[in-house]
């Protein structure tokens, strides 16, 4: 199930490229690496519930809060909150 998730996140990715803009490609590859990392680290743990997946992904993002300017934060988060919601 958490395989099936992060391949979904990923493919919702990869399809905004064509029509991104340079700040959502960005946001697009930073967040590929916490969402994959993230299904890693449940898989490992056998978590299987999208909701603790959700958590995992948003506790990677919050712990690497330091890597980003503030207003790249906003577009990851955003990019994030869109991804969810799809």
């Amino acid at each position: 199930m958490i395989q099936q998730y992060e391949e979904q996140l990923l493919t919702q990715i990869d399809q905004m490229v064509e029509t991104a803009s340079d700040d959502e490609l960005f946001a697009g590859g930073y967040l590929r690496g916490h969402i994959s990392l993230s299904a890693a680290s449940c898989e490992l743990a056998g978590k299987a519930d999208i909701n603790m997946m959700n958590e995992a992904v948003d506790s990677s993002l919050s712990a690497a809060q330091s890597e980003l300017t503030p207003a790249d934060q906003l577009i990851v988060k955003d990019m994030w909150q869109q991804l969810k919601q799809a």
